[in-house]
């Protein structure tokens, strides 16, 4: 869809010391076989910070940034994939109690490696009608044992810890949303549930998560082609229409925002397929950071505005994908 009048004011991003992968291989946390083909350099590690104590940190430099005052503020939205601290808790309203402290409505989206680009398509439609209003989104993850391994979780991806915020408004920004597309298939839900009976409480049959595991279980049902070429389709339709409705080509986008996965999952997915060149990723910065579950898009927007690569009349190009079976697209235009 086309977006008129939204913009993203403010940005903020939380992120832990990095851990380098040579150090993880040294102390046997992983195993040489598990990086040699993601070309990672290390990935931010947090030793005691929760995630919604990242969100909090983040939330308060993107709302600071964006100038936002608490009656501003009309949502908070809080994209995440793992626990976030406590239990049967509802972290949206702890980051509201931590930042704003209004009464706006405050919500977890829960879509995977997603979920940052969901919460972004929820924020558009519900600011469509408060003009003048800002929305808080923020997203975090702390993957650690014993329910997630950083490094065998998802092979092919090493997970980093952190948080990241972004404040969309009607009021004006330094970045114009100019499209917006998510897309998915249900047909590809098996790909992380495998075909393992429902437990009754968390990792009541998997701890840590083993993506692999419920992903060779779908291969054996459906065939390896069949998810394969699904995902393809599924991404792509986000992609064009996302470009249509801005009125570009991938060509025309000075910087490509990936997922941070490893670098064969980049080229076998994106950049051979898109013709991404590299440089106009933000490949250089993840490699350092790791996947941050619902949180590479903006913190990778962060990474461009905060170090001032992303210049006036460019236009920033941001792909989203949850499990294999949501996609997302946005189209930015640095303003």
């Amino acid at each position: 869809m086309r977006v008129e009048d939204v913009f993203v004011r403010g940005n903020g991003v939380r992120l832990p010391a990095t851990l380098t992968v040579a150090d993880a291989i040294s102390s046997g946390e992983c195993e040489p076989k598990l990086v040699a083909r993601t070309d990672v350099v290390s990935v931010a590690v947090s030793p005691d910070e929760s995630a919604a104590e990242m969100a909090v940190a983040a939330a308060r430099i993107a709302l600071e940034h964006a100038g936002s005052a608490p009656d501003d503020v009309e949502l908070i939205l809080h994209a995440t994939t793992y626990h976030q601290g406590q239990d049967l808790w509802p972290v949206g309203s702890y980051i509201q109690r931590e930042t704003v402290r209004n009464s706006c409505l405050a919500l977890e989206i829960r879509q995977m490696s997603n979920g940052g680009m969901a919460a972004l398509d929820l924020a558009v439609a519900y600011l469509a009608s408060r003009p003048g209003k800002d929305a808080l989104l923020t997203t975090a993850d702390r993957f650690c044992l014993p329910g997630i391994d950083r490094w065998r979780t998802d092979p092919g991806t090493p997970y980093g810890d952190g948080a990241s915020a972004i404040v969309l408004s009607r009021r004006g920004g330094y970045a114009k949303l100019l499209s917006l597309a998510i897309n998915a298939d249900s047909d590809l839900e098996p790909l992380h549930r495998g075909d393992v009976p429902m437990g009754l409480a968390p990792f009541s049959h998997r701890m840590p998560v083993d993506f692999e595991d419920a992903k060779q279980a779908f291969s054996r049902q459906f065939g390896l082609s069949y998810g394969i070429n699904k995902a393809n389709a599924g991404q792509a339709a986000a992609v064009e229409e996302a470009l249509a409705d801005a009125d570009m080509k991938i060509g025309d986008a000075e910087w490509v925002i990936l997922p941070h996965f490893g670098r064969r999952r980049l080229d076998v997915n994106y950049l051979r397929p898109y013709d991404i060149e590299p440089r106009r990723t933000t490949w250089g910065w993840s490699r350092t950071v790791g996947h941050l579950g619902a949180g590479d898009q903006f913190a990778s927007l962060g990474h461009l505005v905060d170090e001032g690569l992303a210049l006036p009349g460019q236009r920033i190009v941001m792909f989203g994908v949850g499990a294999g079976y949501s996609w997302g697209c946005a189209v930015l235009e640095m303003v």
